[in-house]
């Protein structure tokens, strides 16, 4: 993983001056609001800038490469067209490039204490929750250091990574809607951003973006029902570490996944096979696969007993070869993975998918990119 991981550069998306003088009336208004609700203090000045949708994609397009390294993409989205999970031919890279483009309207950089927006002083109802939702980053990044989900993108630990984002996008959710139910007032004109399309971006994909925000949501309003402010506090202090317990806030903190390794296998492939790709498999990820080609019921209890899980894929430069190694809970809830996935797996063509029987708690999915591979891929994932 060290070796194929090409790490994000921290800090994109904001570049651009930042007008000095005092904060707005509006802007101060919803600071004090933000304080209130979250409990919490301002430690430092928040530069605060509201641009437009448009300022906001170009600074947004301009900082993209750095932070979106394009082998790496490249690779991945070969893997991931393998699997199935985006058509094949699709590149991850410019479709989250499409989703954020329209999509974001507001961030906050821990780096450097800035906060941009839609918006502009006269706020209305959107631009105020949007702006809420923003300084809620930055009120939680003063008290608890959020720029420490940077080095857990350095390590390309994608698991981690989701599981972090979902406390940290959850509070900010949480706390700026609290901001509108708390201080309601009479709303101006709505001149929040204009979303882009979302034509041609995979539902995987939209999927895995967004879930941050809804599941995040739903994980710090239970704990904010548990124990208050102070235990979701104690969520940003120590980030949660698989999206398991973001889904199942009751397995916070103390339930952690089993580590999981895939041995190269590329020398068992035959002459030329080398590392593409691997990643960390979490339940979010196994739940939003199942959902491509099962009901949304049947998905969630399928990936509910995950205990772990990595993929790791392979390529002569004409094909690829991946194996999927999870752990669960329990053996029922590794066959109940099995027979879903087996189900999964009669949607794929050229029959390039194979899950092995359950062993104890644990089952091995293989994908080819076409149906030649499985064969000696079989091989070799049996004899390790």
């Amino acid at each position: 993983m060290k070796r194929l991981c090409e790490a994000p550069k921290s800090g994109g998306g904001d570049s651009g001056v930042t007008p000095e003088g005092p904060t707005p009336p509006a802007i101060q208004t919803v600071e004090d609001q933000v304080e209130s609700v979250r409990e919490l203090v301002y430690t430092s000045h928040v530069a605060v800038t509201p641009l437009t949708q448009e300022q906001i994609d170009l600074r947004l397009t301009k900082n993209f490469e750095k932070t979106y390294p394009v082998d790496f993409y490249d690779r991945r989205s070969q893997a991931w067209g393998t699997i199935g999970v985006i058509p094949a031919g699709t590149s991850i890279r410019d479709a989250l490039l499409a989703f954020q483009t329209g999509q974001v309207v507001g961030f906050y950089n821990p780096a450097n204490g800035k906060l941009v927006y839609i918006g502009d002083t006269e706020l209305s109802l959107t631009e105020r929750y949007i702006l809420a939702h923003e300084l809620t980053h930055a009120i939680d990044d003063q008290n608890f250091g959020l720029g420490r989900i940077d080095p857990i993108a350095a390590r390309c630990d994608d698991e981690a990574f989701a599981a972090a984002l979902g406390a940290v996008e959850g509070s900010a959710q949480f706390f700026a809607t609290q901001v509108i139910v708390r201080f309601p007032q009479e709303a101006t004109a709505d001149g929040g951003g204009d979303s882009g399309s979302l034509d041609g971006v995979p539902a995987f994909i939209v999927d895995l973006q967004l879930w941050p925000y809804t599941a995040g949501l739903a994980f710090i309003q239970r704990l904010q029902e548990e124990g208050g402010t102070e235990r979701v506090n104690e969520a940003l202090r120590t980030f949660p570490v698989s999206t398991e317990q973001i889904i199942h806030p009751e397995r916070w903190p103390n339930d952690v996944p089993q580590p999981v390794d895939v041995p190269d296998l590329g020398p068992e492939l035959g002459a030329g096979w080398s590392d593409l790709d691997v990643m960390t498999v979490g339940e979010l990820w196994i739940e939003l696969m199942l959902d491509l080609r099962l009901s949304g019921d049947q998905a969630a209890a399928a990936a509910a007993g995950w205990d772990g899980g990595l993929y790791r894929a392979w390529s002569d430069g004409s094909h690829t070869a991946i194996v999927l190694r999870t752990r669960w809970d329990s053996d029922d809830e590794a066959r109940e993975f099995a027979t879903a996935m087996t189900a999964w797996a009669n949607g794929s063509p050229d029959g390039a998918v194979s899950v092995s029987a359950p062993t104890g708690n644990s089952v091995d999915v293989l994908f080819g990119s076409d149906a030649s591979v499985m064969p000696p891929l079989n091989r070799a994932s049996a004899s390790s």
